[in-house]
């Protein structure tokens, strides 16, 4: 198959699925309407609850939500072929995840912008309040400590990358302050976007300097400072520094891949891959387990993700402008997502599978396979690194990226130029997530406490909020020094898409409330009969083959007994839910209002 066939008919797909289903979910479904306050406007602080401009909003959410998994995700999936990647993606996507953003961000919206164990507690009672808040908490020191441990390898002794990213916080400040003085957003917008390309470009120079040697980090020192970035993101006014980082890292993540659908326009590669490889039914280099579950465990951000239901219950929802900015920031943010997953599934495709899987693979698995090297050679001569056995998806990216490129005549002389900047942006992309959701697991641990210490669950409280969010940092801070986290990353995809069928639990006990027909509630329902059944067996054969397998090179009890404990939460809010449903269903005022309405 072509790129370009791949891309348009996605794009297409998705354009017709935000035009039609979402102003169905908007209009008829949530029922939004503009003329009552937002949350922004009810209980404006100047600090957490600040009304932003829609697309200043869009751009922070996209930004948080974009994180590692539209990247990484589909490029590790390619394993199984593209053809179940791509379907996943835009399925998924569509069906799943706009709506699943959508209603969470909706239900948090209703409850003053509280986040979704609140909601939880409101919506189904006490006990799923406090499993969906232990399984939040649980979730998302996990996915701050692996995210953060990305970014430590793609800045780990590269000067050019640190600079580059590190010198977008002060641009980021400085464009807060004037938005906030002036109102003026063109103005900053460019300003900013202008600096930060200078930053860009200026990181080669300085890399045999003085300050090339300051910035040429190890991960141990890494590993420290990221912490301390996410603790003043997380405390600071968020006009201050994560919307405005946000919003300005959204231009160069949506730069990267409108490049990369123009080079896929130029070039026309061909998907090397086919559409589906030997893999399927288990065994693979990259992911041992068969293309059924783990084709949507492994892809979640890009089809479903529930880290976006952090954000969604976390920052957006306190800055949202009007009601009927849930389509575009909640339902259109994810499509945008999605697209990026596919562009990412492209680069990874266009490489033919031995280099794929070269570069994927441990050297001395990679000669089991059978398999030889194509372009590998030649791609690490250009780009001036040695590319075989480097795990993990991101320098996949990069090299397919760079790859699609080279059919250019002049590229190959910027080839070691962009492989960088792509690594860099990649390491933007997953920054922004891991402020946002320090900033988030701030509000859960203050939610938490705030039962046993009241003042503590005022956001508007500073003491409140410097100690939940050095506690926060110190939680996903210590296992991401520590090393521990690396025991536990198989635990994310299964938890991730676990917190997701919460959401929509959640969503669709909000929409039996609040919809003028029961029939709507089968927009939440239907996605969750999948993700739930493919998230509980999925941790079942990683607790049978895996964890709890002598002969597995990840046999783990502790990871073992963390899926069973998460796995059973998931049970205990299930059976809640289905209880409140039924007892809703049938409930005379609710029937009552359904035949006035």
């Amino acid at each position: 198959m072509n790129a370009i066939t791949m891309v348009i008919g996605s794009i297409c797909i998705l354009m017709i699925a935000y035009r039609l289903y979402g102003t169905f979910m908007a209009v008829k479904v949530l029922k939004l309407d503009d003329s009552k306050k937002t949350p922004a406007h009810e209980l404006e602080d100047g600090k957490d609850y600040v009304p932003t401009n829609r697309w200043v909003t869009f751009g922070h959410h996209f930004a948080a939500i974009a994180a590692a998994g539209p990247l990484v995700g589909p490029i590790l999936a390619a394993q199984f072929g593209y053809l179940p990647g791509l379907l996943w993606l835009l399925i998924g996507a569509v069906i799943g995840g706009a709506v699943h953003d959508a209603v969470v961000l909706f239900a948090s919206m209703r409850q003053r912008g509280e986040s979704l164990a609140e909601v939880a507690k409101k919506e189904l009672g006490p006990v799923a309040g406090f499993c969906t808040g232990l399984a939040m908490l649980f979730i998302i020191t996990i996915t701050m400590a692996g995210l953060s441990m990305v970014v430590l390898h793609a800045l780990e002794h590269n000067p050019w990358g640190t600079f580059a990213v590190g010198i977008t916080i002060p641009i980021a400040m400085g464009v807060g302050l004037y938005h906030r003085k002036t109102g003026n957003l063109k103005g900053a917008t460019i300003v900013g976007f202008i600096l930060i390309m200078v930053a860009v470009f200026c990181g080669p120079y300085i890399q045999d300097t003085v300050l090339g040697e300051w910035l040429t980090l190890d991960v141990k020192t890494l590993s420290i400072i990221l912490p301390i970035y996410a603790f003043f993101a997380a405390a600071l006014p968020v006009w201050l520094l994560l919307a405005p980082r946000d919003y300005l890292s959204s231009f160069m993540k949506i730069g990267v891949f409108v490049a990369l659908i123009a080079g896929v326009f130029l070039v026309n590669p061909t998907l090397q891959m086919p559409a589906l490889t030997d893999f399927i039914h288990g065994g693979g280099p990259v992911l041992n387990g068969p293309v059924w579950p783990f084709i949507s465990i492994t892809i979640a951000c890009g089809a479903i993700s529930g880290f976006h239901a952090f954000v969604g219950s976390g920052t957006t929802p306190k800055m949202l402008d009007r009601w009927s900015d849930i389509k575009p920031v909640g339902f259109g943010a994810m499509l945008v997502e999605c697209v990026v997953g596919i562009m990412a599934l492209v680069a990874a495709t266009a490489l033919h599978p031995g280099d794929y899987f070269a570069i994927n693979s441990a050297p001395e698995v990679f000669k089991t396979l059978g398999m030889e090297t194509v372009n590998l050679s030649k791609l690490s001569q250009e780009i001036g690194l040695d590319l075989e056995g480097r795990t993990g998806g991101a320098v996949t990216l990069a090299v397919g990226m760079t790859y699609i490129f080279t059919d250019i005549s002049w590229f190959d002389k910027l080839a070691s130029f962009f492989f960088q900047f792509v690594i860099m942006f990649e390491a933007l992309f997953i920054l922004t997530a891991i402020h946002s959701g320090t900033r988030v697991a701030r509000y859960l641990i203050q939610d938490f406490g705030g039962a046993f210490y009241k003042p503590l669950k005022r956001v508007d409280w500073l003491p409140g909020n410097i100690f939940a969010s050095a506690l926060a940092c110190l939680l996903w801070g210590y296992l991401l020094f520590s090393g521990d986290i690396g025991s536990v990353w198989a635990l994310f995809g299964v938890s991730n898409q676990l917190m997701a069928s919460i959401g929509l639990i959640i969503g669709a006990t909000v929409i039996l409330k609040v919809a003028d027909k029961r029939r709507y509630m089968l927009t939440c329902l239907i996605p969750l009969a999948y993700l739930y059944v493919t998230v509980n067996y999925a941790g079942y054969w990683m607790i049978k083959n895996v964890y709890l397998n002598t002969a597995a090179s990840g046999y783990n009890v502790l990871n073992a007994i963390l899926s069973i404990i998460m796995l059973v939460l998931g049970i205990v809010i299930m059976i809640t839910a289905v209880r409140n449903w039924i007892k809703t269903w049938n409930s005379p005022v609710l029937q009552l209002n359904r035949k006035t309405a």
